[in-house]
């Protein structure tokens, strides 16, 4: 057998394995958000059938007034670490995508290198200067890459940095919210 048709068969194994790994990456990052959500819904009944007996045993309107604005604070930080674990989730699925994508585009720069360096083995006296331009574009598109994915990954955690800070801005907001409807109630139940 030619080594060419064994070069196929390695690179359509290779093609299926990437395609596979990131099939696997996907459908790890959905069951990931099927657990959470079935863990969501399970505390979600548990909760409401815990506030519905609560509710029941509600006496009069200060009391009616205090169980439901005790509702409002836990809901919105349910809901803010809700968000919080979804965005972990599909943050490590474009993280592994991310590594995949590195992985393929290294492997390629190493083929294209390859066979820059075969093409000179072979090349004919006086392409030198030919086989030194694709080197040397060769180089700059690597240091291109290189950069931008710098950039790239400077910028993901810039964001996720804010993104972590405007959450802990918001749950500090609701807390504070809360807290401040507590101090009417409080100067009224003691008047």
């Amino acid at each position: 057998m030619s080594a060419i048709p064994q070069q196929v068969l390695a690179n359509q194994k290779a093609s299926l394995d990437k395609f596979l790994a990131v099939q696997g990456t996907f459908f790890g990052g959905f069951e990931k958000l099927v657990d959470l959500n079935l863990k969501v819904i399970k505390a979600t009944l548990d909760d409401v059938a815990e506030k519905s007996q609560q509710a029941i045993e509600v006496k009069d309107v200060q009391e009616a007034l205090a169980f439901t604005s005790g509702l409002v604070q836990p809901n919105a930080e349910k809901a803010l670490a809700y968000s919080k674990h979804v965005y972990d989730i599909v943050s490590g699925v474009q993280a592994d995508l991310s590594k995949l994508t590195e992985d393929q585009i290294a492997q390629g720069q190493q083929q294209v290198s390859e066979a820059i360096e075969q093409f000179s083995k072979n090349a004919p006296t006086g392409s030198e200067s030919a086989v030194a331009l694709l080197k040397s574009s060769l180089a700059t598109a690597n240091s291109a890459y290189e950069s931008v994915n710098k950039a790239a990954k400077q910028a993901a955690a810039a964001a996720e940095s804010n993104i972590a800070a405007a959450t802990n801005a918001t749950f500090k907001a609701a807390a504070d919210a809360a807290e401040a409807t507590k101090a009417p109630r409080a100067r009224r139940s003691a008047a």
